[in-house]
């Protein structure tokens, strides 16, 4: 395995890693409602961030986005939005199935289509399937969505050990919105492909290769925001249980903390993908589409890893535990593969 492969296939576990820890500092957060918790850490993570980095990375901000036709722009828009849309159906999904399995089959789905759409509407899949490398690599996403199952099934044992049940448990209304939501959650592996002229010309205005995807946040960033805040700033002249105001009216000193670790929050979750970024600079071109498989198991891996460190499991009995480690270790299994294949 190509020193290159390894470290594409690192900095995308470190991207999980933020990924699975961003919500840590939200939880921190009282007397908000959440949709004020959520604009305020979005408003950091869609648009204060990758408008500031990638200011500081081109060398004429203005003159880059003009450069680009509509033809680009609007899909790396649209898969943005399409994308937003998802994140917000991962709530009404757990709703109606359960944390674990809502989250386990959303993840489970949006990897596969998300992984293997681009190749499929790019002609290639035939020709993956074909070689032994793409043999090999399709061979890792079957294993990582079966780890991302095994983890999720050690998540509903841990639930049912605990008491923890849906909120209103409906598994028709459920399934349907996991499987909607898996789908429109893929929208940001097919942004990433779709802004690959975006790449292309980060690249000749002489940035970084690290850093040739972060430019194109700014789009694919700014469709997820208008549907997240929109969503929220919806919820919140409408919802008579929700106030802006009052969320704003509470002691200073909690204002300012509720403020600092929402953008917190915010910022951690940008990082992933700013280290995704930098993870799919270093996989081969001709397998980019494994980036999105790397990107959401290791999301389930370090989800699992996090959960044992901050004791979530603790007096859930041994079986819980030992499933979760078993998940863990075949999503690991799958990234080798993975890679294996894409070096043969």
């Amino acid at each position: 395995m190509g020193g290159s492969i390894l470290l594409g296939i690192f900095w995308h576990f470190v991207g999980a890693t933020s990924a699975a820890c961003f919500y840590a500092p939200m939880k921190k957060v009282s007397n908000w409602s959440w949709e004020t918790m959520w604009a305020v850490a979005g408003i950091f993570s869609w648009i204060l961030l990758p408008w500031s980095i990638s200011y500081w990375l081109l060398p004429d901000f203005g003159a880059y986005y003009s450069s680009f036709s509509s033809d680009i722009l609007l899909p790396v828009f649209l898969f943005g939005a399409m994308w937003g849309i998802g994140n917000i159906g991962y709530g009404l999904t757990m709703r109606y199935l359960g944390m674990s399995m809502g989250i386990g089959i959303a993840i489970g789905i949006t990897l596969i289509i998300g992984t293997l759409m681009t190749p499929i509407i790019q002609g290639r899949f035939g020709e993956l399937l074909a070689s032994s490398g793409g043999q090999i690599t399709i061979t890792g996403v079957i294993v990582a969505v079966i780890g991302v199952a095994i983890v999720s099934y050690a998540g509903v044992l841990k639930e049912k050990a605990i008491g923890v049940t849906a909120e209103e448990f409906n598994l028709k209304k459920g399934l349907a919105l996991a499987v909607m939501c898996g789908i429109f959650s893929a929208g940001m592996s097919f942004a990433m492909s779709a802004a690959t002229p975006m790449h292309e010309a980060a690249a000749n205005v002489g940035v970084d290769l690290l850093y040739v995807a972060l430019p194109s946040y700014v789009v694919i960033m700014g469709g997820g925001a208008i549907i997240n805040l929109g969503f929220c700033i919806i919820r919140l002249m409408t919802r008579p249980e929700l106030s802006f105001k009052a969320d704003m009216s509470v002691a200073k000193g909690l204002l300012i903390s509720n403020a600092l670790f929402s953008a917190l929050g915010g910022i951690m979750w940008y990082f992933q993908f700013f280290f995704y970024a930098w993870g799919h600079a270093n996989i081969p071109a001709d397998y980019g589409f494994i980036s999105w498989m790397l990107h959401m198991s290791f999301y389930v891996l370090c989800g699992g890893i996090v959960g044992l460190i901050l004791h979530e499991w603790k007096n859930t009995g041994k079986k819980p535990t030992r499933v979760l480690c078993i998940g863990c270790l075949v999503i690991v299994l799958a990234a080798n593969i993975v890679g294996l294949g894409m070096a043969n």
